[in-house]
């Protein structure tokens, strides 16, 4: 008789960006001996929120360029040549004279996404893989059974599944609180298709980032026009929207740095910090990570070759020192003045193709917190968060040009302006509409401005772990909430009796709660005692920021699926 083995039947919850590139990982598996379900909320696979019309219009583009996206089933480069044409023409796109170097529409990439999960699913079935799709479909719980080791996935249709792994790769989720109640507020400006809005009156805009600026850039070609006239860019406001104007604001005031050349496209990933590296380092630092550690490594070990000038400027600086320097002499300027100066210098890099390196190696920096951080005590986590992340929120955003250019018009047009608010200020909605923005200025003076429209644009919200969707998991106690401990529990205590409501006692010592559920280095969630689920993995960035804090779009991606991928293919001890 002949011998049969059964397969391994693995979920994939959503089908973006995350779902995709875990697909890929699964089709070109050296030993495919699975099938495949694929769950998604929309009608279609690839394009997931940001590149589909939940998160953009015609007029967003990525901010990352066909160079810097690791490949998929083929570059965007090879895809053109056999892309439908109408899909070309809609977006401009010429196959014979296509440059790699240049960002697209986001609509676009999302065509391209989709068209990705399409080619490999037919390799997939050329290697004999099984994949199901679930298209239009939610789901709504996730049932661990260990001792059945299988996992059940309720769905929106009252299906319940039944699978040996589950890859929670669900992607962005914006909660709305006031939106729907509220007249003229948003909790978020996705999908952009509501902010299509012929206004006469000021916006008020919470945040500065990339977020504001899509937000930004859809209300102005609502309200206005963008034309050019002898090499310079205008904008000329509708007749009608007479009292347009928008105002953003932001706790340090700036505006994010702008899209440079980069001499490694895929932000010299190899020349992070080893696993071993970081093992060796955690052995000798009772348990912990540095994050001092990390930045001497992954960031100033980076220049004495690259840049030896930049390296004896900054050499003997600490941590905070170093983004005192950088900080400072950005937040004396004019945020739009300092935007243009950053601006031109940016050109002249992608012109004679010269990194700026120390913004490139932030980046890298960046990227490499990732692993590490659920290693960081709980005191370096709140000196990443406060004193490191916002440099690096502000400098690696990589603003396309021509969104550049958009918000230098408007601002010297005089209908965007940015107020620098403090850390204490709120927006509270008005029950007749829009809401009040409460701050303290620059001058000391106190302030309370009244806007009938407001969107929040801070963009995608670290959820905690009251958030989490799939609340039999929270039941059965199979996930936990992320903490991290500090390394002196007098600190915990200090923390603990000043007010801090993140602290909290527990084993004779103090943790911190940082957003998300608990997750090992392998993406799988993490129980109560501490165990780890050999069935559950948690991609969905939402959920797990928290340990990962620098999850940057595709390049999280790819690093996170391969992560996954080795995990469920490595044998099990028996």
């Amino acid at each position: 008789m002949g011998h049969t083995t059964t397969k391994k039947r693995i979920a994939i919850l959503g089908g973006g960006p995350s779902g995709l590139f875990m697909y890929k990982r699964l089709v070109e598996a050296s030993q495919p001996d699975f099938d495949i379900s694929i769950f998604e909320r929309k009608g279609y696979l690839g394009s997931g929120m940001p590149y589909s019309l939940e998160g953009a219009n015609d007029e967003h583009i990525t901010n990352v360029s066909d160079n810097e996206i690791p490949v998929i089933f083929n570059s965007i480069h090879d895809w053109v040549k056999m892309a439908p044409e109408e899909i070309l023409n809609r977006f401009h796109i010429n196959s014979n004279n296509f440059n790699e170097y240049k960002v697209l529409p986001r609509l676009f990439f999302g065509e391209y996404l989709s068209a990705q999960f399409e080619l490999l699913r037919h390799r997939a079935a050329q290697r004999a893989i099984a994949t199901v799709v679930y298209l239009n479909t939610s789901v709504t719980d996730i049932v661990d059974d260990p001792e059945k080791n299988r996992v059940k996935v309720t769905t929106d249709t009252a299906k319940v599944f039944d699978f040996d792994c589950v890859i929670v790769c669900t992607g962005h989720n914006w909660p709305k609180k006031f939106e729907g109640k509220i007249p003229g507020y948003f909790d978020s400006p996705y999908p952009p298709k509501k902010l299509k809005l012929h206004l006469n009156n000021a916006v008020g805009i919470k945040g500065s980032s990339l977020t504001a600026i899509d937000a930004i850039r859809t209300l102005a070609r609502e309200n206005g026009t963008f034309r050019e006239h002898n090499g310079r860019y205008f904008y000329d406001l509708a007749p009608e929207s007479a009292g347009f104007s928008i105002v953003m604001h932001s706790r340090n005031g700036l505006l994010p740095a702008v899209r440079f050349h980069l001499e490694d496209s895929h932000l010299g990933k190899d020349a992070t910090l080893s696993k071993e590296e970081i093992k060796k380092h955690i052995s000798g630092n009772g348990g912990f990570i540095a994050l001092d550690f990390i930045f001497e490594k992954n960031f100033k070990a980076m220049f004495p070759e690259k840049d030896p000038d930049f390296y004896e400027r900054i050499k003997d600086m600490s941590l905070e020192a170093f983004v005192n320097s950088m900080m400072n002499s950005r937040e004396k300027m004019d945020p739009f003045e300092l935007f243009k100066l950053e601006y031109a210098e940016a050109e002249k890099s992608i012109q004679r193709k010269e990194s700026i390196y120390w913004k490139e190696v932030l980046a890298v920096l960046s990227f490499a917190m990732n692993y590490p951080a659920k290693y960081l005590s709980a005191e370096d986590m709140q000196r990443l968060q406060n004193v490191l992340m916002p440099l690096i929120s502000v400098v690696i955003a990589f603003v396309p040009q021509s969104s550049c250019r958009d918000l230098m018009a408007l601002h010297d047009a005089g209908l965007l302006n940015m107020v620098t608010v403090d850390d204490d200020s709120t927006v509270e909605p008005n029950p007749e509409g829009g809401a009040i923005y409460s701050y303290i200025d620059n001058a000391g003076v106190a302030q309370k401005v009244s806007f009938d429209l407001f969107v929040d644009c801070v963009g995608q919200p670290h959820l905690s772990y009251a958030d989490f969707p799939f609340k039999s998991l929270i039941e059965s106690h199979t996930v936990s909430p992320a903490l991290l401990q500090y390394k002196s529990a007098s600190v915990g205590q200090s923390d603990m009796k000043s007010g801090n409501k993140l602290v909290e006692k527990g084993h004779n010592n103090y943790y911190l709660k940082v957003p998300g559920i608990t997750i090992n280095d392998n993406f799988q969630v993490i129980n109560a005692t501490g165990e780890h689920s050999e069935r559950i993995y948690m991609m969905a960035v939402p959920y797990i920021g928290g340990y990962n804090p620098d999850y940057s779009g595709i390049d999280f991606c790819e690093a996170a699926s391969e992560t996954v991928a080795k995990a469920i293919m490595q044998p099990k001890e028996s």
